[in-house]
């Protein structure tokens, strides 16, 4: 285990996490969820962790691999058509996972997500927060827009405010 990786994670403060996601930029956040589901058939949820804690930074974890935990524990995948979305923040590292159930993984390819992954890693290391997850929901906006539009029948099965771990 990395010496460097435990402090990086325990430097960040829940009120550091607060200052980079006020509750302005949140319901910007929530607002943007809602309104781009209108738009497609997709269901995004929006999660930010600050930090992980020493037990998962000692057995290794990822962000990756924290994403899929949290994918399956917000039952991400449990939508009627696969068509959930998670947008994962590790704050602490600045990483940013973006994982799609099957039925959008079968349209969306991996490396899509990825750009999209690698434009919001650059806006928060630049210190533009909202920037950054403004312009993750909307490219997801489109991919979706594209691969999975909406229908006259569109639920919304997973809640649209962003998740403070």
């Amino acid at each position: 285990m990395e010496l460097k990786r435990i402090l990086k994670h325990w430097r960040l403060s829940p009120w550091q996490l607060r200052q980079r996601f006020g509750q302005a930029t949140l319901a910007a956040i929530a607002d943007a969820i809602a309104a781009s589901e209108q738009r497609h058939r997709g269901e995004l949820r929006f999660v930010i962790e600050g930090r992980l804690s020493l037990p998962q930074l000692l057995r290794g974890l990822t962000a990756r691999e924290r994403a899929a935990q949290l994918f399956d524990r917000l039952a991400i995948g449990n939508t009627a058509e696969h068509s959930g979305i998670l947008i994962y923040v590790l704050l602490a590292e600045r990483q940013v996972e973006i994982l799609a159930d099957r039925g959008i993984a079968a349209r969306v390819a991996q490396e899509q997500w990825d750009a999209l992954c690698a434009h919001m890693t650059r806006q928060f290391a630049a210190g533009r927060y909202r920037a950054g997850a403004l312009e993750g929901i909307e490219g997801a906006t489109r991919l979706l827009d594209e691969h999975f539009p909406a229908r006259a029948k569109n639920p919304d099965e997973l809640d649209n405010a962003p998740l403070i771990l």
